[in-house]
């Protein structure tokens, strides 16, 4: 159950309530005309969140609204971000005889300039799926005759979970577990995103999962310094189009504010645990580079000194390199907004889920995999 759906007062609904849907995007249709809004010329949102990018197509949101409302799907997908060359340093580390690499699954057919995790795990690397960093952590008390290396990736969302690890090892004294850290942080990102030349985003659907552990706080800087409206939002139909909605009332307004639409799930501060582990275990790194989006300063987070022992990135040799997309990826520009998926000459041809070239064709939060599971394949889908 939410609430908050007409303007005319709470409103309490099931989240695929048909009825309140038709009422929500109707009054869409009245604001998208009252600010004279076109196919040609329309209000341009950007979802942060992969998890929206989705929930959008699997719903049939971009079909139903009406045409003076364009998505933009932003770089919100963790997995898809990932650049080549820590891929490739992954990959070393999982090929070393001593290591059994766990990794989530979604990490596992990404790119790497050589080989994919999976490619290395049919080589004879030997390489597991985990569910959570804690399922590393019982390798290694397993397996205390090797090294047992999580591949932490994920934005403030998984961060928590990793870092909690990371002090439960401690706790153990568990010698042979070390973490591959490839965690990102959201708000340089959307910052890099609004900064990039010729960018027009009206406005942003905020990530519901990292809210829950950040808060609203940080996002203030959206609304303060480029005058641009953000609503965090949850992952229902009915959420999505309530954010849709309240996004729209603001630019009627000519305001720029942070809502809250998911509120019976983010609190207004996050979660302090959550961002108390962070800050133990992990430091905020001068820059980091990005697939598809280059280096971005502070967009990264590291292992501290004082973890130093469970930091893979000491205990093995890895050279991060900096890798080029393949010829032809234009993944950078899909993840900033500039460029729809099918607009990419490898989409649906040279690069499928089954046979992916770039990173977002292969997480399930991926735009391009979005597009091509849902029938964005035909062009003007979204």
């Amino acid at each position: 159950m939410t609430t908050r759906f007409t303007p005319g007062g709470p409103v309490t609904a099931p989240f695929h309530d048909r009825d309140t849907g038709r009422r929500l995007i109707e009054r869409i249709g009245d604001k998208l005309r009252a600010l004279g809004a076109t196919e040609r010329d329309p209000i341009r949102l950007m979802e942060i969140c992969g998890g929206h990018t989705h929930a959008i197509f699997r719903h049939g949101l971009a079909g139903v609204l009406p045409p003076g409302v364009e998505f933009l799907h932003g770089p919100g997908c963790p997995v898809c971000v990932l650049p080549m060359g820590r891929i490739d340093d992954c990959v070393a580390i999982a090929e070393d005889p001593r290591v059994i690499l766990a990794t989530f699954g979604d990490a596992m057919r990404v790119p790497g300039s050589k080989k994919s995790l999976m490619q290395a795990k049919a080589d004879g690397a030997d390489i597991r799926m985990v569910y959570s960093p804690l399922d590393a952590l019982a390798l290694a008390r397993r397996n205390p005759d090797r090294e047992v290396v999580f591949f932490g990736l994920g934005f403030e969302t998984t961060m928590p979970s990793t870092a909690l690890t990371v002090l439960r090892a401690e706790r153990e004294g568990i010698a042979n577990f070390s973490l591959f850290c490839n965690h990102i942080t959201i708000i340089p990102t959307i910052r890099a995103v609004l900064d990039s030349p010729g960018m027009r985003v009206d406005g942003f659907i905020g990530p519901g999962h990292v809210s829950m552990v950040i808060g609203l706080k940080p996002y203030r800087f959206i609304a303060s310094h480029y005058n641009r409206p953000l609503v965090v939002a949850g992952f229902e139909p009915l959420d999505v189009l309530q954010s849709v909605w309240m996004l729209l009332e603001q630019i009627g307004r000519g305001t720029a504010a942070i809502e809250n639409q998911y509120s019976r799930i983010v609190p207004e501060d996050g979660n302090p645990q959550a961002q108390a582990a962070i800050d133990a275990v992990f430091e905020t790194r001068d820059f980091f580079e990005w697939r598809g989006l280059g280096s971005i300063d502070e967009s990264g987070v590291a292992v501290r000194e004082r973890y130093a022992r469970f930091d893979a990135e000491r205990r093995f040799a890895v050279e991060s390199p900096a890798v080029a997309d393949p010829a032809g990826c234009q993944c950078g520009d899909v993840l900033k907004g500039g460029l729809k998926p099918w607009q990419c000459a490898l989409f649906g041809g040279a690069c499928t889920p089954e046979t992916p070239i770039g990173a977002l064709m292969v997480s399930s939060e991926g735009a391009c995999a979005a597009y091509h599971q849902y029938g964005g394949l035909r062009k003007g889908a979204a």
